[in-house]
């Protein structure tokens, strides 16, 4: 059963779910938009049972883990931020994986390029490569650019404030309708999420993660570096890039170019009759793919 903590790691505070043996090899997961920790409650205990201390933290401006003192929110912080909680969380050596999904997915194969000694290889969810991902959004691939309306949504002042937080939450059970079309999920696993975006800091940090990672004039300077390895650099590690055959936010068909980015040859896992929520929608399936590349990885 998954209990409770809280670590501080790259000036944050951060609450966690954890599940497992504490001296068990660290499996990080991490969630993304809109979302929070518990959409792991499948996974964890699957980790838990193949002998993993699997965390799952809420990321960085998601309540109940702290707000960024210093107010940034882009990609290369969220990367940091995984490095961090593995070596604060981790066993020494390279031993610890890092699961990812959505924005976790990014952290993670940041984690993977800025941390390669720490770490045996990565699972990135519902995303390929982020070099793959940004060339799509910025290359003139219109499909893909349409699936990503609301990041230019997001990048306008003030409506997209409006929206995410206004009563009922219908932004966020649009955003989950339109991205795993054939999903449902049922209305108490949704009402603590849409609870996160009453928060209005809550609000303006996850707005931020869109808003610095694609606004360079937005971006840290000294992270200028970190930047552009997180978002273009080689992951030198053992990766799956795993989505559904229905996702509605990034195709699935686009994860196999992630190759391109990748040291060693990725395996590619794309689940039938399944959308961007993968992991919640078909999690035997999601597990089980999951547990066969970690045991691969010995």
């Amino acid at each position: 059963m998954s209990t409770t903590g809280q670590i501080h790691a790259n000036g944050i505070d951060f609450d966690y779910l954890e599940d497992g043996p504490s001296d068990g090899p660290l499996a990080l997961c991490l969630h993304g938009f809109p979302d929070h920790a518990p959409t792991f409650d499948r996974l964890l205990p699957a980790l838990a049972a193949a002998g993993y201390h699997a965390v799952a933290p809420w990321m960085r401006g998601f309540h109940p883990t702290g707000l960024a003192a210093d107010g940034r929110y882009q990609s290369a912080t969220i990367a940091l931020d995984a490095v961090a909680l593995v070596e604060a969380l981790g066993r020494p050596g390279a031993d610890s994986v890092v699961i990812g999904h959505d924005w976790g997915a990014v952290a993670a194969s940041g984690a993977a390029v800025l941390a390669p000694q720490r770490l045996r290889g990565i699972v990135s969810m519902a995303l390929p490569h982020p070099a793959v991902a940004l060339g799509k959004l910025g290359g003139g691939d219109f499909k893909q650019m349409k699936r990503a309306w609301y990041m230019w949504l997001f990048q306008m002042d003030d409506a997209p404030e409006a929206l995410l937080s206004a009563p009922g939450g219908d932004l966020v059970d649009f955003l989950w309708k339109q991205w795993s079309p054939g999903f449902r999920p049922p209305a108490e696993d949704m009402a603590p999420i849409k609870d996160l975006f009453t928060r209005p800091e809550v609000v303006r940090a996850t707005l931020a993660y869109y808003r610095h990672t694609l606004n360079p004039k937005l971006q840290a300077p000294d992270l200028a570096e970190v930047q552009q390895q997180v978002m273009g650099g080689t992951n030198p590690l053992r990766a799956l890039y795993i989505g559904g055959a229905d996702d509605g936010c990034f195709s699935s068909d686009y994860l196999a170019e992630s190759a391109a980015f990748c040291t060693v040859a990725p395996r590619i896992k794309v689940v039938d009759d399944c959308g961007h929520f993968l992991h919640r929608e078909r999690p035997n399936a999601v597990n089980r793919a999951i547990l066969n590349f970690l045991d691969d990885l010995h």
